[in-house]
């Protein structure tokens, strides 16, 4: 099975390739994670033709990853232990992409 990608910090390689996105929820399916991302316009590029709380984000992406990249990329959010990663943002790749 392929893999998406997720990072809990700005990529520092191959930026263009990567979508900033807010976690909106995340789970476990079949023996793997399922994280929801509503993607987010990036700083600095609001988009100025919405005016709702939404503005500048676009569908959510259901994501999934091994509960390895799961643990680890939950590790390195700012968050306390035991804290949970919705409404932080990511940084991710859809497979393939």
């Amino acid at each position: 099975m392929n893999h998406d990608r997720v990072h809990a910090r700005e990529p520092s390689h191959h930026v263009d390739r990567w979508t900033v996105g807010v976690v909106e929820s995340i789970g476990e399916r079949d023996g793997h994670c399922v994280v929801t991302v509503r993607p987010v316009a990036p700083e600095g590029e609001a988009n100025g033709d919405e005016k709702s709380e939404d503005a500048g984000r676009g569908e959510p992406v259901k994501l999934t990853l091994t509960l390895a990249v799961r643990d680890l990329f939950v590790s390195r959010l700012p968050i306390d232990d035991g804290e949970s990663p919705v409404g932080e943002r990511v940084w991710y790749r859809e497979r393939g992409g």
